[in-house]
């Protein structure tokens, strides 16, 4: 098959049944910089990698607040992200006019979904390309939404999209279960703690990462560069003075497992580098 054969147009499918300009906006989110998100019971944090294209520029934009209780982080064509949290808060002012009352996170996200896929039917227009991920709070509790280009949208304990994002996602996966019951501190850690993963060896500082917290009686805000990199700087501190207690422990151990074996060094530390 020929992919250039049906990929001219957003409504013509392929013989094995794909659409590939949604899947082109859907690579479009993991060429983006990368962006995650995790919540708790009451709080949600987003987190997001500044990248400029040059060291004369600034770095654009990739978290928006759209109301005091819900925010996006977005990965893809920024661009895009900024029509449609423009989008998302006219729908917020409109929805909190009309009824008195917050627009539930759940029902915008909805909302943003079916805008989305209206972009797949339709000949005339391109699927959007970027990724959302949406942190809200209302009466049924915290809420992270992933929003795909394709229409598609889902709920997530946590979750990472844009370039690199795999390794934040292998960290996630090991700690999500204990994230339900994690302060809004350490949800920020661990957001902070995830971004360094995507960066693959450059020195995190708080000049190449956005961290943004809503939650109980915290409305939507973005934290300042002070603050990240104070968090950062204790991630140092602890790394530093567990290096040195680490490899004394593991001489210990070896020791001790050598001592007790009453055989050779090399049979006591084996089972310390397995």
């Amino acid at each position: 098959m020929f992919r250039n054969q049906y990929d001219t147009d957003v409504t013509t499918w392929s013989p094995a049944g794909r659409l590939f300009q949604v899947e082109y906006a859907m690579e479009a989110v993991k060429q983006g910089s990368a962006a995650i998100g995790l919540r708790s019971k009451t709080h949600v944090v987003l987190g997001c990698v500044n990248k400029a294209n040059s060291e004369l520029s600034s770095h654009q934009k990739k978290i928006f607040k759209v109301d005091d209780h819900i925010g996006v982080a977005i990965a893809g064509l920024t661009a895009d992200g900024r029509v449609l949290s423009r989008y998302m808060r006219n729908e917020c002012i409109n929805y909190s006019f009309t009824y008195e009352s917050p627009l539930p996170v759940g029902r915008l996200v909805v909302q943003l979904a079916d805008k989305a896929q209206v972009c797949t039917q339709r000949s005339w227009k391109r699927p959007y390309g970027v990724g959302l991920l949406v942190a809200g709070l209302d009466e049924s509790g915290a809420h992270l939404y992933y929003n795909c280009p394709s229409g598609n949208y889902f709920e997530y304990q946590a979750f990472a999209i844009g370039s690199r994002s795999q390794a934040a996602k292998t960290y996630l996966e090991r700690r999500f279960e204990n994230f339900t019951d994690s302060s809004r501190d350490d949800l920020v850690k661990d957001a902070i703690m995830a971004i360094r993963e995507t960066l693959q060896g450059e020195t995190l500082k708080s000049s190449i990462c956005t961290i943004a917290v809503v939650g109980v009686g915290e409305p939507f805000h973005i934290l300042d560069q002070g603050t990240v990199q104070q968090i950062i700087d204790t991630f140092e501190i602890v790394a530093e003075q567990e290096g040195p207690d680490a490899a004394i422990g593991q001489e210990a151990a070896a020791e001790g497992a050598a001592a007790d074996q009453g055989g050779s060094t090399d049979e006591g530390v084996a089972p310390m580098e397995s």
